[in-house]
């Protein structure tokens, strides 16, 4: 089983947060170019959750998202696999919790209120298409890597997924439910609106969906071989060809 959700789940989410949120005041605060402070925000984020990855895969399979969590629950629900419902119920608050917590830590590190809700209006329908697609094709990577035995490579690749969806997306690639409302408690240049979260969470959601899709029609129930890498419930797992039903999820 996955081990039991604790306080101390949530301190990946407050990390990442805090690279997030704090990168981008940095950003505005040495230069007015737009494109360079999206170009710095990007990358602190591409390094940090890199680093943050492979440490926390022994903690709790490195979750920071809960929609990569909800999809593990989904795809190993049949075989066990995959967490229980409860252990997502728990391991969600947890998340947002910590997510929340990075927030007013980056703000306090630079002088900002501690809770200043976004203005940062984000309410549109190519904005909500791009989260889709983000984080569609974060679960597709993440699912992807677990199915075909490359887990080891998921700080490298996710990391840079997310550095690239950056640039490529209209919404710049929050494809994260927890992170998507702590940064509503930031008005900073990575803010966004409370008015707006609602939509982004539902348009994650779809794009989760689509995701595991992609991932079924892509992999289906192949064979892997998977080295000794850490599981989503924290086990060792031996080089033995496994079916693929349940993920190593990692993110």
């Amino acid at each position: 089983m996955l081990r039991e959700a604790r306080p101390s789940r949530g301190w990946g989410a407050a990390a990442l947060v805090t690279v997030v949120v704090g990168s981008g005041i940095q950003a505005t605060e040495l230069t007015r170019d737009v494109g360079v402070q999206l170009l710095a925000n990007s990358l602190a984020t591409v390094f940090g959750f890199g680093v943050l990855i492979a440490p926390l895969a022994g903690v709790s399979g490195a979750h920071i998202n809960p929609a990569v969590t909800l999809a593990a629950w989904f795809t190993g629900r049949r075989t066990g696999d995959g967490p229980a419902l409860r252990d997502v119920a728990a391991y969600a608050p947890a998340r947002i919790a910590g997510a929340i917590a990075g927030a007013v830590l980056a703000g306090a590190m630079f002088g900002k209120p501690l809770v200043e809700f976004s203005t940062h209006d984000r309410f549109a329908g190519h904005l909500w298409l791009a989260e889709a697609v983000a984080t569609a094709g974060l679960i597709w990577l993440v699912f992807g890597l677990a199915r075909t035995g490359r887990a080891q490579l998921a700080p490298l690749l996710v990391a840079s997924s997310i550095g690239a969806a950056y640039w490529f997306t209209s919404s710049t690639s929050f494809a994260n439910p927890a992170v998507t409302i702590s940064r509503a408690f930031t008005d900073t240049f990575a803010g966004i609106a409370p008015t707006s979260v609602l939509a982004f969470l539902a348009a994650q959601l779809l794009g989760a969906a689509v995701g595991l899709a992609l991932v079924a029609v892509c992999f289906g129930r192949t064979v892997r071989t998977v080295p000794a890498v850490v599981t989503l419930r924290g086990e060792q797992k031996s080089a033995t060809p496994t079916p693929s039903s349940g993920e190593s999820a990692l993110t």
